[in-house]
């Protein structure tokens, strides 16, 4: 999808397709345009389809007299004290959607909808955010390619030369957004026999090439993770014939001594649970075990072709848990980097093992702040649903700059508790601590407390996106979450 911006009128409008929005009781200022232009025409075809202005709802009108557009695409937003940016970007996905099947151009006239608390900067973003997720097709393995038929450029219309400038920013800005999402979905959904961790380290290579000035990339295989120590890390990987690796991307956007925002993404390739073996049932979705690398990937992406000014580390802890001679065994004990030892009760409890060795290992970057995203646990699911991810953190400024983040950018977090009353679930006779906790609930939160031990050093967030990384049945795939979230903080950082 490509995406432009420029002063428009939606009457004297002569591409294929021009977008407006009624909502459930009013038509947008440029339907109304479009309505007057057309001696009530477009009132009266709406109403003849039974036309509602729903959120969803889409009508196609062809031919309207009085308007140089060959037709006209009216969605509904619902009720306009209702909408907000995430009603917005569903609209925008509507539109597209709508236009699955063509013309190739159109122009869209919502960023005019009124949103309480946005300006128009944020609308257009929202827009060709939502837009570019909407045209994102994954075919790659199909004998037969979907291919993009319909909607592929779509022009954005201001209506004053003064919001040219800002608009142009804005709209880059999206589209920065629905690559570094679409990207992780990308990752996501590609097969475990392709997406290993060797092939996560090619992507990384291949994203510093694109821009080395900007940003340096780093593998390390086994055999440097065990000259530091990360027993934890290869308890993990050792079971596989996939060497596992620790991928660091550094890049420079931000003045030269300031420190960076540092985030450490789970990438487990597969997770068969290791010798604690899943049910077989569903387990092809254990490929998207590996959504936080996949959205670290993403982030790091978007800011390549941003060039957002701030200094991140996007690092993405990658291996394959398998079961195998060479597999670790429920009962064994490992030692961390940070010294610290661990009875592995449980082999399935495997991001939680290669993570705590990742948090040790980037203290050597001084951060101002750590975020570790990580599809971590059923137990997040079945307390948070699909809705929103579980947010960790014993910073209250953290916590809330990234529940602000996550709303302004419509992929939201809920806080849970880091308490030490939930540490001591995780005691062990035999070891500093165990990789689970010692009851059968609580399980989201043990896990973080565990992560929470080897982040002594640092400002430190984790989120669980279990929950929110990808969707079963007949929608399976991967969704790009957090990557809205985590570009939010950053641009809020950078700001």
């Amino acid at each position: 999808m490509e995406f432009t911006l420029k002063l428009s009128a939606p009457v004297t409008e002569k591409t294929g397709v021009v977008i407006v929005a009624q909502s459930v009781s009013e038509l947008s200022p440029s339907a109304r345009a479009l309505d007057t232009a057309s001696d009530g025409q477009l009132v009266r075809a709406l109403k003849t389809a039974g036309f509602e202005g729903k959120p969803g709802q889409s009508q196609l009108l062809p031919a309207l007299p009085g308007i140089m557009a060959d037709a006209v695409l009216v969605v509904g937003t619902g009720d306009l004290k209702d909408l907000d940016s995430r009603g917005l970007q569903r609209a925008a996905l509507t539109a597209t959607k709508a236009l699955a099947s063509g013309p190739k151009k159109a122009v869209s006239y919502l960023a005019e909808l009124p949103i309480t608390n946005t300006s128009l900067s944020d609308r257009l973003t929202a827009i060709t955010r939502a837009s570019g997720e909407a045209a994102y097709r994954f075919d790659t393995f199909k004998s037969k390619k979907n291919g993009n038929k319909g909607l592929n450029h779509l022009t954005l219309a201001v209506d004053d030369k003064s919001q040219v400038a800002a608009g142009k920013k804005a709209v880059a800005w999206g589209e920065a957004l629905a690559s570094g999402i679409n990207t992780a979905r990308t990752l996501g959904n590609l097969p475990p026999n392709v997406c290993h961790p060797s092939y996560m380290a090619d992507q990384a290579k291949t994203l510093g090439k694109r821009n080395d000035k900007m940003l340096h990339v780093e593998v390390l295989g086994e055999s440097d993770m065990k000259k530091l120590g990360m027993g934890s890390f290869l308890a993990v990987s050792n079971g596989s014939d996939q060497e596992g690796k620790l991928i660091v991307m550094d890049y420079k956007g931000g003045k030269k001594n300031a420190a960076p925002v540092v985030l450490v993404g789970k990438g487990i390739t597969f997770d068969t649970g290791g010798i604690s073996l899943k049910p077989g049932a569903g387990m092809d979705e254990m490929k998207f075990d590996m959504c936080g690398a996949a959205s670290v990937m993403g982030v790091m992406s978007a800011l390549v072709e941003s060039g957002l000014p701030i200094n991140v580390v996007g690092v993405m802890a990658c291996a394959e848990n398998m079961p195998s001679g060479g597999a670790t065994r429920p009962g064994d004990i490992v030692t961390t980097m940070s010294g610290q030892t661990v009875e592995i009760l449980n082999t399935d409890a495997e991001g939680r093992l290669v993570l705590c060795d990742a948090l040790t290992y980037v203290a050597r970057f001084k951060p101002a702040v750590v975020i570790d995203i990580a599809t971590l646990t059923g137990a997040c699911v079945v307390a948070l649903g699909k809705v929103v991810s579980g947010l960790f953190s014993p910073s209250d400024e953290l916590a809330n700059a990234l529940l602000d983040a996550g709303q302004q950018s419509g992929d939201r977090a809920w806080r849970m508790p880091v308490w030490q009353d939930y540490q001591d679930m995780l005691e062990s006779p035999f070891a500093d601590i165990a990789n689970i906790g010692n009851a059968p609930n609580a399980g989201a939160i043990t896990a973080a407390c565990f992560l929470a031990r080897f982040t002594k050093e640092y400002n430190w967030a984790h989120l669980d996106i279990a929950g929110t990384a990808w969707h079963s049945g007949a929608q399976k795939g991967a969704t790009g979450r957090p990557v809205p979230l985590l570009l939010q903080y950053l641009k809020n950082r950078a700001s």
